[in-house]
């Protein structure tokens, strides 16, 4: 029987746990495993990076090919138990630009802030999470780049005035919808985190998440257990009330809240402001979760010819760099 068992975990050894990329042999992922002789029935206890049913179900798959058809035993019983191989981001600063709902310009708010910490001399990367709406690429004017590669499968950053960026977009084709589930989003964030090739001097990694509390913020702990967040909101009250909700989740994830910023907060002419979509938006979330308003960044359009990145001389751009040095000193207390 010792040798029967040793014969059959070396051939079970051999599947690939396709959410690993590894063979459960290299990552010693069968945890048990028996034959009860009376019933001809092998048992195992798997252990899997990701226990979804796209996952586990090949490797069920392939078991069973090697217990029965290879072995010719009757019956297969597989229990599996996640646990997931990531190494967490612990040496560089990390911000998550949060919001409770699209459309608040949580995306270019990610980019002024890259722009505002790089003017003030840290180097900065951003990752563009919200997968299934990458619009980063296209603030940033990177639109179509090809993502460079190495031979061991980690990619590069693409480079933009000095600012590294990702984004789902690279990987892509060009106006091809993304339709994935968690598990799917779990390993590109995999490749974001783990299989990108930062610069290793990097200050503050930016993380662009996509509006709401679900797998992508959730995964984000998980990748980077000491990222603090930054809540995105309008005025308007629809904006703010999911706001709330977007920040009482991160805390629950144990996620420190560095504060609110109101974007389109009014929008000001001859000296008059104007609440285009209420007033007090981002007073109300930060009233409520007990955390500062860090900026109210008014509606403007940027004088230097981008679209949506204003320069350090503009007003907003001063806002921005004003909101960069409260996320400095955050992390210097």
């Amino acid at each position: 029987m010792p040798d029967t068992l040793e014969l059959l975990n070396a051939a079970l050894g051999g599947i690939i746990d396709p959410s690993r990329e590894k063979t459960l042999g290299e990552t010693g992922a069968i945890r048990h495993l028996g034959i009860d002789p009376e019933t001809s029935t092998v048992k195992m206890l798997i252990e899997v990076g990701v226990k979804a049913p796209e996952f586990t179900q090949k490797i069920t798959r392939a078991a069973a090919k090697i217990v029965k058809l290879d072995h010719g035993y009757k019956s297969l019983v597989i229990e599996y138990e996640e646990k997931p191989s990531y190494r967490p981001i612990t040496n560089r600063h990390v911000v998550g630009i949060a919001s409770g709902k699209g459309g608040v310009g949580k995306s270019s708010v990610t980019a002024n802030l890259a722009y505002a910490l790089t003017s003030i001399g840290k180097k900065v990367g951003v990752i563009d999470a919200d997968v299934y709406g990458a619009n980063l690429p296209i603030i940033f004017g990177i639109d179509g780049t090809a993502i460079g590669g190495t031979e061991d499968g980690k990619i590069y950053p693409v480079k933009k005035d000095g600012i590294e960026v990702v984004s789902a977009a690279f990987l892509m084709e060009p106006d091809k919808a993304l339709m994935w589930r968690g598990p799917m989003l779990t390993k590109i964030l995999k490749i974001f985190f783990e299989d990108t090739l930062w610069d290793p001097k990097l200050d503050y990694l930016l993380i662009d998440l996509p509006p709401g509390t679900g797998d992508v913020a959730m995964d984000i702990k998980t990748f980077a257990p000491d990222a603090k967040m930054v809540i995105v909101t309008t005025p308007h009250e629809s904006a703010s009330a999911v706001a709330i909700k977007a920040g009482y989740a991160a805390r629950q994830l144990g996620q420190d809240l560095l504060g609110v910023i109101e974007n389109m907060a009014y929008y000001e002419t001859a000296g008059t402001r104007h609440y285009i979509f209420g007033k007090d938006g981002g007073k109300a979330v930060a009233i409520k979760l007990g955390i500062p308003v860090i900026g109210e960044i008014p509606i403007s359009q940027p004088q230097s010819g981008h679209h949506s990145v204003f320069a350090d001389t503009e007003e907003n751009g001063l806002i921005y760099l004003a909101i960069a040095r409260r996320i400095i000193r955050s992390f210097d207390l």
